[in-house]
């Protein structure tokens, strides 16, 4: 229920005190207040400031037939000119207090429910708070308006904070998500990375098969088969594809590494992967100065005894 869920902030309890005590003024009674019904409990939320008034905030009632109260929310208005002559209401709880006059009207929230009730009592028929009957029903629209407000306010606080919390887990979803991206993309990498690798070794092996088992013998072939025209023309013809095929798979890097020996292409593909000197001594259990000894050898078979380049960047640039 909505009343279960809104709460009444101190500034409207302070507007509503203003209003009952300004009804205490002009119908000049002794005692008006506002009462919050959460059944089966009838309580004083709101009480004036008046002289003689015995209802202190936080008198509470229970809701019966000797209750002015209940009988407001039975029928929507009660107005008891002098319980000492009406049957009905001559034992109702408030003549402890001698409060024989009696006016009341409920107080609704929004989607109908109770709130609870405004009224004004006295100890003796009073004509003028009968007069003034209209203005506490204008009070009660004025409290029931706020009561709209409050609940209008609480609904909008409330759709804020769900829309807060679903962005809040859309966020950590993206984030998540992202993650997830991150995690698949360097995952995607690696897998590339050795595939290229693969493929690079591969050509590579293509390439000393080719030129160490398949050209050697072509050699042979041609020598012992210069006689036979027609069979030369077909060996230069054999020769030339798998020339085109090795310039293919060689590149510059390949056709580099032909020149070096097995340390140096070893140490040259350390250099490429971004390790120093100290480092690959490390690695390979050789001394710096051999490394040192292989790094120049390979600047010199690459031209770069005095050119100043950097030789990682040379390698790589050649790849």
């Amino acid at each position: 229920m909505i009343g279960e869920m809104t709460a009444i902030p101190d500034e409207t309890v302070e507007n509503w005190q203003q209003i009952v005590d300004l009804i205490a003024k002009l119908a000049e009674v002794p005692a008006s207040l506002v009462m919050r019904t959460e059944a089966p409990r009838h309580s004083v939320l709101v009480t004036s400031q008046t002289e003689n008034n015995p209802y202190k905030v936080g008198r509470k009632f229970t809701l019966s037939e000797k209750l002015y109260c209940d009988g407001v929310l039975r029928h929507g208005e009660l107005v008891v000119e002098d319980a000492t002559r009406d049957p009905r209401w001559a034992d109702n709880e408030d003549m402890e207090y001698g409060m024989s006059f009696y006016v009341g009207y409920p107080l609704h929230w929004p989607d109908g429910t109770v709130f609870g009730t405004i009224c004004m009592l006295d100890t003796r028929r009073n004509e003028r708070a009968l007069l003034f009957r209209e203005g506490v029903q204008a009070f009660a629209r004025t409290i029931e308006a706020d009561l709209k407000l409050l609940v209008e306010i609480d609904t909008r606080a409330r759709i804020e904070r769900q829309l807060q919390a679903t962005l809040d887990q859309l966020e950590t979803r993206v984030s998540e998500r992202t993650a997830e991206l991150q995690e698949v993309n360097t995952a995607l990498r690696v897998l590339l990375a050795n595939v290229e690798r693969s493929r690079d070794e591969y050509d590579a092996k293509v390439l000393r098969q080719i030129k160490g088992l398949i050209l050697p013998t072509i050699g042979t072939l041609r020598a012992r088969l210069s006689s036979d025209e027609s069979a030369t023309t077909y060996l230069g013809m054999l020769e030339d594809n798998l020339l085109s095929i090795t310039a293919t798979l060689s590149g510059q890097l390949a056709t580099a590494f032909e020149t070096m020996t097995p340390s140096e292409q070893e140490v040259a593909q350390l250099i490429m992967q971004g390790n120093t000197t100290k480092d690959i001594a490390r690695m390979l259990s050789r001394e710096t100065s051999t490394i040192e000894f292989h790094r120049n050898n390979i600047r010199k078979k690459l031209g770069l005894r005095k050119s100043g380049q950097n030789l990682r960047s040379k390698l790589r640039s050649m790849q």
